[in-house]
């Protein structure tokens, strides 16, 4: 694999990463709160903290994309292993 294969696809695992992470560590402000603002939506965090957000991103797409890079190198799973044609044609 090229280098700037490797590359375009751990930006995908990134980004996929990053808005599946997005959903937690953060807890939402209640109305009877001081740091509400009127209008705010109510499942808007208390203090969103990107860094922190980005590293867990980091993190977790470099050990998926480690995982995807082993297999392509490997071969653990194969698109032979995936194939569910063989299960929705009938055996002749």
């Amino acid at each position: 694999m090229q280098f700037t294969s490797a590359l375009a696809i751990y930006f995908l695992f990134w980004v996929l990463t990053g808005l599946a992470m997005l959903p937690f560590g953060f807890e939402p402000v209640p109305r009877d709160d001081p740091d509400y603002v009127p209008g705010q939506a109510e499942s808007a965090p208390r203090h969103f903290r990107p860094r922190r957000v980005i590293l867990r991103t980091t993190i977790v797409a470099t050990a998926l994309f480690a995982l995807f890079y082993l297999n392509y190198e490997m071969g653990w799973i194969g698109i032979e292993d995936v194939d569910i044609s063989r299960l929705v044609t009938p055996p002749e």
